[in-house]
């Protein structure tokens, strides 16, 4: 379905024909974020900007005016997590269980996964989508996050830990399957938009940015969950 504007400012939903191509089912005209009315209006003014032009980052990440930061933060950490998915939909056909047996990035970082009563090592693929299943877990709760227009700052306190842990997946592919992350972020620039994200809200220490996506020199380790 897509949405029309009426004459009399009324929002409307149009079914699309059978047979519409995928490349025109978001094509409805570009709205000025000031006269999106709905509660969604900040996740669906992010995704206009990116479907405009996914590689105008610096529009993407600018937080309109007199808008509460909290939840422009946590819109963009749903947007992540969801374009996430189609990284590990890429890479469910090259990273398996026996072969790629823990989350690593390079030979010197090992990933724990905290999906577990007591975090421990799970198979690459695994721990993504444990990863992306507690993500989209704490990030519909109706405890921590029960509005989309305002949000308590105990709970964008939250946000950090799942920006370290979504981070790994694009690590891991990085530097284990290449050729997928670089087809992946060609069309999408999408850890190139979630490191210079997490660097603009210090929601990420810098010494974790370890993919040189914006030519940074970052010194390998081990982490926890």
């Amino acid at each position: 379905m897509s949405k029309m504007k009426m004459a009399d400012g009324a929002t409307i939903l149009r079914r699309n024909r059978p047979g519409t191509k995928a490349k025109d089912f978001c094509r409805w005209p570009d709205e000025p974020f000031e006269e999106m009315d709905s509660t969604l209006a900040v996740q669906q003014y992010i995704q206009q900007l990116i479907r405009k032009d996914p590689t105008n980052i610096d529009l993407i990440l600018r937080i309109p005016e007199n808008h509460d930061e909290g939840v422009w933060k946590y819109e963009h950490l749903r947007q992540f997590c969801m374009e996430l998915n189609g990284l590990a939909v890429r890479l469910q056909g090259e990273c398996h269980p026996e072969t790629c047996t823990q989350m690593t990035a390079t030979e010197q970082w090992i990933f724990l996964c905290a999906a577990h009563k007591t975090p421990k090592e799970c198979p690459a693929i695994d721990y993504t989508r444990h990863t992306l299943d507690g993500a989209a877990c704490l990030l519909n709760s109706n405890k921590y996050f029960p509005s989309r227009v305002s949000i308590k700052e105990s709970s964008v306190a939250k946000l950090g830990s799942v920006c370290r842990r979504v981070y790994r997946i694009f690590s891991h592919a990085y530097f284990h399957h290449r050729q997928i992350f670089d087809e992946f972020e060609n069309e999408t620039c999408l850890c190139k938009r979630f490191t210079l994200f997490v660097t603009k809200y210090n929601l990420m220490s810098k010494d974790n940015l370890i993919v040189p996506i914006l030519e940074e020199e970052n010194t390998p380790g081990e982490s926890e969950a």
